[in-house]
């Protein structure tokens, strides 16, 4: 199962995105940390000529998810901040809020 993420690049080895405690990827990745990467466009759909990579993902949390916002929000700007008023206005709507990108995973493809 794909799930497209805003991911940037951390250094020239790793990966990493935001994501919340509450979410599906935060409770698979407390039984494996076993992930499947692949570049996709800005709706999900895999780029033409891409082949999936393995790789191992990591939660961090502290001074690693700052760096991991700070590159999120340089690289996807506002966009950031809608979709974290939406987060907030469907937890409001559902009665059920869940924090947004509280939790940073890092990504080292295997080689």
């Amino acid at each position: 199962m794909s799930t497209p993420v805003w991911a940037v690049p951390l250094d020239r080895d790793r990966i990493g995105f935001w994501t919340s405690s509450g979410s599906g990827k935060v409770k698979r990745l407390a039984h494996t940390d076993t992930v499947t990467i692949q570049p996709c466009d800005v709706r999900g759909r895999v780029i033409d000529g891409t082949d999936p990579t393995d790789g191992v993902a990591h939660l961090v949390d502290g001074t690693n998810l700052e760096a991991i916002r700070v590159k999120v929000v340089a690289k996807y700007g506002f966009m950031t901040k809608i979709t974290k008023l939406l987060n907030f206005i469907g937890g409001v709507l559902k009665r059920n809020r869940v924090p947004y990108g509280d939790r940073g995973v890092v990504i080292t493809p295997s080689v």
